[in-house]
């Protein structure tokens, strides 16, 4: 088996791999390079070095702006989809009637795409603050909480799902052991349920992490109107149609030193993630 497999590996390894390449590798290295360019189309390009980078601090009002909401309403987010996904898979493990019911259509907003769901959470919040004279498509407080209610009602069934599974996970002898030992409801999933759920805990915060971070057709459809309430997917988005006061050549390479510094904020922030919470799970 072990020579079968190292004869054909490179059959079924180099299409996958090319495919790679050409698609992620080959772009993304390309896009590291034109964020010190100035350019109109890939192939016409000038090399200002990181003068791009500088212009983002200090001639773009808008980036710092989105940055700082971007990390508000992720934080927001990956607490509560958090909290209120492991408080419903705790309740649908109870062996309650209708559950596989309520599974199902928690989980089903997840299914709907982004651009969709900021068009329908559109109507509806704009329905109801509409009595009080509010739009959610300019106004960046109620703009910021409709996409937190936005990114929770989409994620929070998928993130149940896996507690779900974390939590069936669990060997009855453990809460057996801590009843026998006199652990209350609350000690035992302080010292039992939490701790044995620790690597779904690891994927579901990196879930949520990762995707509010990344958020964008939903912001876009939401309230893409207001710079107030654009968060960095939809700010790097705008740069490149947003051509006042600087020539279009500038805006392009400011637009792709943004999403440089953006993609190393998001692996930056998911390995320090990814490290804390599996440390916790050696621990326990």
């Amino acid at each position: 088996m072990q020579k079968m497999l190292k004869k054909y590996f490179p059959v079924f390894a180099l299409p996958t791999l090319a495919a790679f390449a050409i698609s992620f590798l080959i772009p993304f290295i390309l896009g590291v390079y034109l964020s010190f360019t100035e350019f109109k189309v890939v192939s016409e390009r000038k090399w200002v070095g990181i003068e791009n980078y500088i212009r983002i601090f200090s001639q773009d009002e808008t980036f710092l702006n989105s940055l700082w909401l971007t990390v508000k309403f992720t934080f927001v987010s990956v607490l509560t989809i958090n909290i209120i996904a492991f408080s419903l898979a705790l309740l649908l493990t109870k062996g309650l009637k209708g559950t596989n019911f309520f599974r199902t259509v928690f989980f089903m907003p997840n299914l709907i795409g982004g651009i969709v769901l900021g068009h329908i959470w559109s109507l509806i919040i704009n329905g109801i603050l509409g009595y009080f004279g509010v739009d959610i498509t300019y106004d960046p407080k109620y703009g910021f909480w409709g996409l937190v209610i936005l990114m929770n009602w989409q994620m929070i069934g998928y993130m149940m799902i896996i507690y779900i599974a974390g939590i069936q996970n669990i060997p009855d002898s453990l809460s057996e052991a801590a009843a026998i030992d006199g652990a209350n409801p609350w000690q035992n999933l302080v010292h039992v349920t939490i701790p044995m759920v620790m690597p779904s805990v690891t994927i579901c915060s990196f879930l949520t992490l990762t995707n509010s971070f990344k958020l964008f057709d939903q912001n876009l459809a939401l309230n893409g109107k207001s710079p107030d309430t654009s968060l960095l997917a939809l700010d790097i988005y705008k740069t490149f149609y947003d051509h006042t006061g600087l020539k279009l050549a500038q805006w392009h390479g400011m637009g792709q030193a943004k999403a440089v510094i953006f993609f190393l904020l998001v692996a930056l922030i998911a390995f320090i993630q990814l490290r804390a919470t599996r440390q916790r799970e050696v621990e326990h």
